[in-house]
């Protein structure tokens, strides 16, 4: 049996970089600063943790919108009733907590 350090290794890949400068009002910067500190990290690895975190959010978003505009497009062509379509768009909506 592998120990558990062999079957779980993390490969990196390396990718394309390219540097930003970024104000940052002083105040958020302290913030961050703390919060850096409080869980051992660096501020740049902690805004590139808040970035990714947030992008992965806003991509998951505009994907679930292209599957519900999908959905719509796909009943519009089998219900009639444009009004039955949308009831059951927010259904959905409401179901998913979009």
């Amino acid at each position: 049996m592998k120990k558990n350090s062999e079957e779980f290794k993390l490969k990196l890949h390396p990718r394309a970089k390219e540097s930003v400068t970024l104000d940052v009002p002083t105040d958020t910067l302290e913030s961050l600063k703390k919060v850096a500190q409080s869980r051992d990290m660096s501020v740049e690895a902690l805004i590139k943790f808040y970035v990714g975190q947030g992008l992965r959010q806003d991509i998951s978003n505009l994907f679930a919108d292209r599957v519900l505009e999908t959905t719509e497009h796909i009943l519009s062509q089998h219900i009639k009733s444009q009004e039955e379509v949308s009831k059951i768009i927010r259904e959905i909506r409401v179901e998913a907590g979009h």
